[in-house]
């Protein structure tokens, strides 16, 4: 089985045990595409989004942002607005999501430390 799938089981796992903002958002993360490049760890396409609540990133203009709500939140809503720093030729796509679709990631991805 690849990390990825891996993932996915995982993740639906979750969903199926609990009923939790965390979970709804892991299983949103899963169904609008989210895990398809935001892996388990680092890649070429999208860096992580395991552990990275909370911690200092650098952005590609030279600033430095903290992942908080705000930050995770702006992030889905505008992708390009602050990019992290090494992913400038990636493209976020922009997705139509509700307020609370939006605030469900932003609970699965502060949940991911």
């Amino acid at each position: 089985m690849t990390t990825r799938a891996l993932l996915i089981a995982c993740l639906l796992a979750i969903v199926a045990c609990s009923d939790t903002p965390e979970s709804e958002g892991a299983a949103l993360a899963v169904d609008v595409g989210c895990v398809a490049c935001h892996m388990e760890t680092d890649t070429d396409i999208a860096p992580t989004l395991n552990g990275i609540f909370g911690k200092t990133v650098a952005l590609e203009d030279g600033t430095t942002a903290t992942v908080d709500d705000a930050y995770v939140r702006r992030s889905i809503v505008e992708p390009q607005a602050q990019i992290v720093a090494g992913y400038e030729g990636s493209r976020m796509p922009v997705f139509i999501l509700t307020e609370e679709e939006i605030g469900l990631l932003v609970d699965y991805i502060r949940g991911l430390g």
